[in-house]
């Protein structure tokens, strides 16, 4: 080993930028922070030279003339002055280090100009060196980067094709623009114009700008607070019936910085079990957090957070999702709203910690977690302090397509389609019904608040035959099938009968139900209440290819208004699809 020597300031900020700066997305990311908290209300991006120039506008404060070198220098901020501060930070950036790090890595031009300057600053970088020149130029700051990596060319190998950088590129623009709404964003690709929005103040309108027209379309607002810990939620999730192949599309924010959050994710997660299947939602949230109950010290490139009460904020998230599912919106919360007010079934399977869900089990079974149901701070018909209805707020605001889920639309059940779908004629188009899935959601959620499940005995039950492992897996869960109405007794290790079974499905066969009830609860141990409930439900549900009279699609539909999550099955199958009038129109070209 050689003598140690003192590295260079521009060997050290190239060590430091490999953490910092990633890929071209990282450059954009730091330099388009900054203008945020510089208070901008329109940044411009462009790109070119395969994401290695980069250059980005602004109209924010702009930077003092007699701090622009320090600027450049490491750890060197206007965000933060002491340790204390860290734990009360407020901007995106504090750490110092963007800039020197940029410039260690480019050539890097920055203009600058504050409102108490009649003229404008220029600085030019080159391997972490920095020249000053007056300039004239308006107030904010223009950053322009060329010839990003150009000294480091191991970097460049490792960099995706320009195409792929530039989608890294965009979606976080997209990102930010989200959470932004107050501020026009615009980003252009090799000069041609790929993201723009109009800075309106309205996240739907940003929506509708970034996004297909079909998304807004689809989505529920969420919208919880909690006055006591400083805790509040906002922003929209889609319904169940509207899903993706991936979790792409989850826009996570705490106090409005995107981040990438396990107990967020496991949050949403959770509120969607048994709704969407193995598909997922479109997500877009943020929650404000006082800054002391958080740490985003935790990465150089901020994107982690560690709570102060983790459980504390899994259970809020969590309920104000469920909320939003269930068609409820906050009017007035004067109360500790994130713990729930019922205590919980002492019987039951659920996982809680003073009435509410316990983050640590769940999470030691990613794959599976453990919950069953939620105390809920609601019950049906809707408790006074929360209704559906326009609420205002300065970053995410209530569309006005956003209805209860409790409330029904003025309706005409047409008839039935192939013996399985019910057609109604709605105000705002034709639905089609799986009448299946609708008795099964609307059984589901009955017997899931059901304190007991009427029974019905069986005088004669089939002989039904049975594999040891299956009389072991029944016997340890045989207080639990007894509380959802199924008494099983073994003649042998081989053989049982039904002595009881929920009233529900006493017509469908015992050996169909024992085999259903063991498929569902093989493997799946730490759900077996839940596996229950949706066999029940699934078995009691009218079939598919079964004739309705008007009387019985009516009762049908009408009961499944009243479900709280009406848009699919327990399985997450959608249950219902509108084709709008238009649509149809359109198709026999009757628009005029």
């Amino acid at each position: 080993m050689g003598r140690i020597v003192q590295l260079s300031k521009n060997v050290i900020n190239q060590i430091a930028a490999g953490e910092v700066i990633e890929r071209p997305a990282s450059v954009v990311k730091e330099l388009v922070e900054n203008s945020i908290d510089a208070e901008a209300s329109k940044i411009s991006i462009q790109i070119s030279n395969e994401c290695r120039n980069i250059r980005i506008a602004d109209n924010g404060t702009g930077i003092h003339p007699d701090d622009i070198i320090l600027a450049f220098s490491k750890h060197a901020t206007s965000k933060i002055e002491t340790g204390e501060d860290l734990y009360s930070i407020k901007t995106m950036g504090f750490r110092g280090e963007a800039l020197a790090s940029i410039i260690s890595i480019s050539k890097l031009t920055c203009i600058t100009r504050t409102k108490d300057f009649d003229f404008g600053t220029k600085v030019e970088c080159e391997d972490s060196e920095v020249k000053q020149s007056k300039t004239g130029s308006a107030v904010g700051t223009i950053m322009e980067v060329k010839d990003l990596f150009y000294n480091i060319p191991a970097r460049l190998k490792f960099l995706k094709s320009a195409k792929t950088e530039f989608l890294y590129i965009n979606e976080l623009v997209q990102s930010l623009a989200l959470v932004h709404p107050e501020i026009a964003f615009e980003l252009k690709n090799n000069g041609k114009t790929v993201l723009k929005t109009t800075g309106q103040g309205e996240t739907l309108q940003v929506l509708k700008e970034i996004f297909p027209e079909d998304i807004s379309k689809n989505l529920r607002q969420v919208l919880k607070t909690d006055k006591m810990s400083g805790l509040k939620i906002s922003g929209f999730v889609s319904t169940p019936d509207y899903t993706r192949a991936s979790k792409k599309d989850y826009y996570l924010y705490v106090n409005y910085r995107t981040v990438k959050c396990p107990i967020f994710q496991k949050s949403i997660d959770t509120a969607y079990k048994n709704l969407i299947g193995s598909r997922y939602p479109f997500i877009i949230l943020n929650l404000e957090i006082p800054p002391a109950d958080v740490d985003v010290n935790v990465h150089p490139t901020k994107k982690e957070v560690r709570y102060k009460n983790p459980n504390q904020i899994f259970n809020f998230i969590y309920s104000a999702i469920d909320m939003a599912l269930s068609g409820i919106i906050e009017k007035d919360n004067k109360e500790d709203s994130h713990m729930a007010k019922s205590e919980p079934d002492k019987d039951s399977d659920d996982i809680y910690v003073s009435g509410t869900l316990d983050l640590q089990q769940i999470l030691a079974k990613p794959e599976e977690p453990k919950v069953i149901s939620f105390p809920r701070a609601h019950a049906a018909p809707v408790q006074p302090q929360y209704e559906s209805q326009k609420f205002e707020t300065p970053k995410f605001e209530q569309p006005k397509f956003i209805e209860s889920a409790h409330i029904e639309q003025e309706e005409l059940i047409i008839g039935q389609y192939r013996k399985t779908y019910i057609l109604i004629e709605r105000e705002e188009g034709l639905e089609i019904v799986d009448q299946h899935i609708a008795e099964e959601r609307y059984i589901y959620e009955k017997l899931k608040k059901s304190k007991n499940i009427d029974c019905q005995l069986l005088f004669i039950s089939d002989v039904l035959e049975i594999s040891p492992q299956d009389k072991e897996l029944l016997e340890s869960h045989k207080d639990k099938l007894e509380k959802f109405g199924y008494d099983i007794d073994f003649i042998s290790d081989h053989e049982a009968i039904f002595r009881k079974v929920p009233q529900l499905i006493s017509k469908v066969s015992p050996k169909e139900i024992l085999a259903d009830i063991l498929e569902n609860i093989s493997g799946n141990i730490d759900n077996i209440e839940e596996s229950i409930l949706i066999t029940t439900s699934c078995k009691a549900a009218v079939k598919a290819n079964t004739y309705l009279n008007q009387f019985q699609m009516q009762e049908i539909i009408k009961n499944w208004r009243t479900c709280e999550k009406p848009f699919t099955c327990p399985h997450g199958r959608p249950i219902s699809k509108i084709i709008e009038h238009k649509d149809i129109a359109k198709f026999f070209q009757r628009t005029k």
